[in-house]
């Protein structure tokens, strides 16, 4: 039997940019959920996303990062700033493990928070929530085109697969598959999916994940593209692996064209 086509990609970054809801579902998770001493009570936070989260976002693998980011950004004291910034980055993963020692958090824990802070905006004002992505909408375009041409659209992302599914609903985007943090590692996901169905191409913005995936023996063959209007630091465009292809939204028209 013939496997079906079908065509992956990542989610924030590359079919919506979710930086403001990161933030304000950050900032809400710090000051309702994570119950952090080193928040003053009565701040008023600016809801305007910080300067320094989008500077370190491209560093983000997962959303509980994001929380993290967030509560040293916004602490009374010592806060991640442009002074020191560059030095939280230096080993970004070695500074976020400090981080949850010192305030004896665990990952799970914080996501945890965020998953909390996300449903509790969606069960008091869904439209407000929703309303923080952007759509990228050539992507969106594409993958209806896609649709019409016979494709099917899988979704692998490190948000959790009920808010996935909410946003790309009020896009009225129906992928044949979700999978969220949840389901495990993108290059797992990969390596079951390869068996079951022909996969096209992985459009993905975060270049270490797309090394793991060509590095990997199963999943060595799968087309890879790094979104370039995704959330990339400066470098990541930068002497790309030779199975990893960098792509521009403009090169989404000819994608199907040139058959992928």
């Amino acid at each position: 039997m013939q496997k079906q086509k079908i065509i992956l990609f990542d989610f924030d970054g590359v079919i919506v940019d979710g930086i403001d809801e990161y933030w304000h579902s950050s900032v809400l998770a710090c000051k309702g959920y994570l119950l952090s001493k080193e928040l003053s009570s009565n701040q008023d936070y600016n809801l305007d996303v910080s300067e320094i989260f989008s500077y370190i976002r491209p560093w983000v693998k997962y959303g509980w990062e994001m929380v993290l980011i967030t509560h040293e950004i916004i602490k009374k004291t010592n806060p991640l700033n442009n002074k020191n910034k560059k030095n939280f980055l230096k080993n970004y993963t070695i500074s976020c493990q400090k981080i949850l020692e010192k305030n004896s958090w665990e990952s799970t824990n914080l996501q945890t928070c965020l998953d909390n802070a996300r449903q509790y905006q969606i069960s008091n004002d869904f439209d407000k929530w929703i309303n923080l992505h952007r759509p990228y909408t050539d992507v969106i375009n594409f993958i209806r085109k896609a649709e019409r041409s016979g494709f099917k659209i899988g979704i692998i992302t490190t948000k959790k697969k009920i808010f996935t599914s909410k946003i790309l609903e009020k896009f009225h985007i129906f992928p044949e598959l979700i999978y969220g943090y949840e389901s495990g590692t993108k290059v797992e996901i990969l390596t079951n999916l390869v068996t079951k169905y022909e996969i096209k191409c992985f459009i993905e913005d975060r270049r270490k994940t797309l090394i793991e995936i060509v590095r990997n023996p199963q999943t060595k063959d799968i087309k890879c593209f790094l979104a370039d209007w995704g959330y990339l630091k400066d470098t990541d465009r930068l002497e790309l692996p030779k199975k990893v292809k960098l792509i521009k939204l403009k090169d989404l028209r000819n994608l199907l064209a040139n058959s992928i």
